[in-house]
Parts: C-alpha cells; structure tokens; sequence
C-alpha cells in the first residue's frame, strides 16, 4: 500500500503502510475527536460505478487491504455504529480484541474491544446470535421510545445494553450524544447506506473513509449513501489522505470547517 495523497515530503508520512501501527498512524482520529468530544467516522466501499452492494452484500466489493483497512478503523474506535438491517444481512458478529492495539487502546482509556451500536426502531433482530450471547462487551441497542416492548425484553435478557434516542424513530444526533455520555466518543459508523444517508443529513458525520474498488457492478444496488438529501444543499469536505493498493484507492475525506453562524447539516 502506498501514499498518493497528501504527496511525499509535504506531510509526515510516519511509519510503513504495511505494518498494523503504520495503518493506524494514518487514520488516527483528529486531536479534537479525542476523549472530549464525539468524532463520527464512517467506513464505507463502493464499485466504481457507485454500488455499495453486489449481491446484495459488501463482501465482493473488498480485497485484503480493504480488510486490513476495516479492521484498523475498528481497532481505533470505542463503538461501532450500525444498522439493524446490515446486521442481518452481513451477519455481524461481536469486534474482536487485537493483539496489536492492546497496549494503545489501554493507554486511551478503552475497552480491550469497540462495542457494536446497533441502530433499531422495530428491534426485529435475533437475540440468540453471538453478537448478543457472546459479546465481551454489551452490546448496545440504539432504539426510541416507541419500541415494542417485548423487543425490549428480549434485547435486555439477552444482555444487551438498551439506549432511548428518539422518539418515534432514533434521532443520529441524540444517539451520538447518549453514546458519548457513556463513553464512546471515537465513533465508527459501518452502515448501511440508509441509515448514513439519515446521520449525514443530520450533519454529524465528521469524517467519510470510502473504498473505491476497481469493479463494475451495474443493477440497481444502492449508493453508499441512499436516504435523505443534507439540508441548505451539499455539505463540502475535503481529501485528508488516498492510499492505494492493487487497483484499490482508500479515500479520507473530512468536513470542511462550518462558516460561522451554521448550524449542523449547513456547509
């Protein structure tokens, strides 16, 4: 894997892109996304034509330093934000603790493991699975108030750590904040493309990694983003880094800074 932006020797490269810590150098989170304010990352990879899907799934859009990618972003993060739906499509199952960032995430002040965030209205999820029965640490149901109660029940029996974020439906903003309330401020948003689509609208997506992969897909499947348009037209953001490696080119793009006066959603 090499650089190709920002170019050599007009930033500080840091350590080899082929070792676990140099790959971690180049997607650490900003300063200011550190342990006083949440950071909301997203991960995403897309087909050259703009499908987030093939088959209905993300898998054979990947390759292994796609993999290498995902796997570090996860090692960085307090939680794991994602869909219901991309749960039970992808079969997700508890993050793992890595060998290689033990050291760095106990030096943070983070759990051996991120924890999943699992975004769900209905709760119609399988409670039985090892995300719930087996997760070292709880996992999370982001949910709102109108949530069937026996859902409920379900998720607390299995384990599961229950967080009211809405009212009707969960509310991206209210449900980053009552993740930071408990902790997890480094957030790492997974999918899918609908509920982006809602946080990215709600302008509290901070930062967007895209894998670009060199495959055409065609059909219909949806873009990495695919809900609601962002309020007051385009938010703007900016290229922080490209890697590349065997046709695969890994964006890092950051919101631009706000001009003064707007709010969330607006620049």
């Amino acid at each position: 894997m090499h650089r190709l932006h920002p170019p050599a020797g007009t930033a500080d490269d840091g350590p080899a892109l082929d070792t676990p810590h140099g790959l971690a150098a180049a997607y650490a989170y900003p300063a200011a996304g550190g342990r006083d304010r949440p950071y909301l990352r997203a991960n995403m990879v897309g087909s050259l034509d703009g499908a987030a899907h093939a088959d209905g799934r993300s898998a054979p859009l990947s390759s292994p330093a796609d993999m290498r990618v995902f796997g570090t972003l996860r090692a960085l993060a307090d939680a794991i934000v994602v869909g219901a739906e991309t749960v039970r499509r992808e079969g997700y199952r508890p993050a793992k603790a890595r060998k290689d960032f033990a050291g760095q995430r106990a030096a943070d002040g983070q759990a051996p493991a991120p924890v999943i965030a699992v975004v769900s209205r209905r709760l119609d999820l399988d409670f039985d699975t090892p995300l719930f029965r087996e997760a070292a640490v709880p996992t999370v149901i982001l949910t709102c108030a109108s949530a069937p109660g026996a859902g409920l029940a379900a998720a607390e029996a299995a384990g599961a750590r229950v967080v009211v974020a809405g009212d009707e439906g969960v509310d991206p903003a209210r449900a980053v904040a009552e993740l930071a309330a408990l902790g997890h401020t480094r957030l790492l948003h997974e999918g899918g493309p609908r509920l982006l689509a809602q946080f990215a609208a709600a302008g509290v997506l901070d930062e967007l990694c895209l894998t670009v992969a060199p495959l055409l897909v065609g059909g219909d499947a949806p873009r990495v983003m695919n809900g609601p348009s962002v309020p007051e037209g385009p938010a703007r953001f900016l290229p922080a880094s490209i890697l590349e490696e065997d046709g695969y080119l890994f964006t890092r793009y950051v919101r631009a800074p706000r001009p003064t006066g707007t709010g969330p959603g607006q620049g």
